[in-house]
């Protein structure tokens, strides 16, 4: 099998992937907290892992592909203050939490199934896997990693510290989380032996709608204890990948990795992935900015930041132009540019079947591409190197196509198969959108098929007139000896 490299965050460098069990593969991604519609944030991260995924795919492994949907216990400030967000939602929205879950995670995959997201393999929920958290806290209680008080148990840092290296994966020292946890004095701090120390099971208030039965009384898990037993519970103890956004390194992952070797005395996941943020004009994206942009937002263009309505496949091509441990700044330019380039792209690899086969090739360097697009992709998965390398395609074919070289037949099949597995089956570009439908295509045929009798009759203002208004719509037409043909360039 192809040799892979990939970024780990846990060691800081690029290393050879080598699976636990090839040629299957574990892989755990956060998932969202579905209290509120996916923002460009989400489509970033979601879309990063999938061209991971996809990738491991086309590579031949099977892949067990784990991400959650967060339910319950995820509180407003990330770490054991504030309000469960979506209780606070609920309250908002005046309808039951579960109510609130259900309708969100549809809108999550609503948005994912337009960008062409994957669904993966196992989808699990917090709420449906309180009995193994509960089993698991227990446990850290019971090796002396854990302990209760007033009714919630939190896992001791401490303690931990003494035979593992807590803050491995985020460079924390726990010197500077003592310095840092003295600056903020939160909820439930005072119940706890140590402030760096973090909840695995809070108390429920009398009123609190989210709540389940415990050996401590009545509550609901903290946020870090999900994703280590929901990760476990499908991968095993120690898995391959465990990826997620780069602002959950700390204390999110950090605690996941805690929980986990302290219960089972195994490393828990070997390689860890992680993307990058969003920003906006150069800002971080954030709700108090009022910068934030929804995906539905983007295909409709209803955002006040937003120039127009952009195809959920324009704005994966956007995300998928930059490395995804690299930023990505949003700008109407940015986006616009990137449409353009994917329609380009798209267009040209269609032109392939309107090339007649020659015996003889002009470009002799088509046999490299296909290794130069696997080695990109094989160094931790670089879609922006891959890109580079389809625009050289793309360029041989457009100069083919205008008759400025040859392809031979087998030349026309490596770019055709190029385009299937690097265009479609790994970066997950669809072709619906090359920009017209179906009954659009009928139209635009049409308006050709006028113009071709107004220019028999010799009206050649009105037959530049028509080629001219099409191509304002984006449409090139070009005449031939054979006929007429048309690309979709806008």
């Amino acid at each position: 099998m192809r040799k892979l490299f990939l970024y780990n965050t846990l060691t800081r460098k690029k290393e050879l992937f080598e699976p636990l069990a090839p040629p299957h593969v574990g892989m755990y991604v956060c998932g969202p907290t579905v209290y509120g519609d996916a923002h460009l944030g989400h489509a970033k991260s979601y879309v990063s892992f999938d061209l991971i995924y996809r990738y491991l795919l086309h590579l031949g492994y099977k892949v067990r592909y784990v991400q959650n949907i967060t339910d319950v216990g995820h509180l407003t400030d990330d770490a054991d203050a504030g309000e469960d967000k979506i209780l606070k939602q609920s309250r908002l929205e005046k309808v039951e939490p579960m109510e609130v879950v259900e309708h969100y995670m549809g809108t999550y995959y609503r948005d994912m199934d337009k960008l062409n997201v994957k669904r993966p393999s196992i989808a699990p929920r917090p709420s449906g896997h309180i009995p193994e958290q509960i089993e698991a806290i227990s446990m850290l209680i019971s090796k002396g990693y854990a302990y209760e008080a007033a009714g919630s148990v939190y896992f001791d840092v401490a303690a931990y510290s003494k035979n593992h290296q807590y803050g491995k994966l985020s460079g924390r020292t726990l010197d500077e989380l003592v310095s840092g946890s003295a600056a903020r004095e939160l909820e439930g701090q005072k119940e706890k032996r140590s402030p760096y120390d973090f909840a695995l099971w809070k108390k429920a208030p009398s009123e609190h709608l989210m709540k389940w039965k415990s050996p401590w009384g009545e509550g609901f898990p903290g946020w870090h204890i999900e994703c280590t037993v929901m990760s476990q519970k499908y991968l095993g103890e120690t898995f391959d990948i465990h990826g997620g956004g780069l602002e959950n390194a700390f204390p999110h992952h950090e605690c996941e990795i805690a929980q986990a070797e302290a219960g089972c005395g195994k490393p828990f996941a070997r390689y860890w992935l992680h993307n990058n943020m969003v920003t906006i004009n150069g800002q971080k994206m954030s709700k108090s900015l009022g910068n934030g942009v929804f995906c539905h937002e983007l295909f409709s263009g209803k955002n006040k930041l937003l120039a127009q309505a952009f195809s959920p496949m324009s704005v994966r091509f956007f995300i998928l132009q930059s490395h995804y441990r690299s930023t990505l700044d949003f700008s109407n330019d940015a986006l616009l540019a990137a449409e353009k380039a994917f329609r380009k792209l798209i267009s040209s690899f269609v032109l392939l079947d309107r090339i007649d086969p020659s015996g003889q090739s002009s470009f002799p360097d088509i046999k490299d591409l296909p290794e130069k697009c696997h080695e990109a992709m094989s160094d931790d998965f670089n879609s922006a190197v891959l890109i580079a390398h389809l625009f050289e395609a793309a360029k041989i074919i457009n100069s083919a196509y205008a008759g400025q070289g040859t392809l031979s037949r087998e030349d026309i099949a490596v770019l055709r198969k190029m385009g299937t597995d690097f265009i479609t089956d790994i970066l997950g570009l669809s072709e619906e959108e090359r920009g017209v439908s179906a009954s659009a295509d009928g139209l635009v045929k049409l308006l050709i098929e006028i113009r071709m009798q107004v220019k028999a009759k010799k009206d050649y203002l009105l037959s530049d007139q028509i080629r001219d208004n099409l191509l304002q719509l984006g449409i090139k037409i070009k005449d031939e000896k054979d006929g007429t043909t048309w690309t979709y360039e806008a």
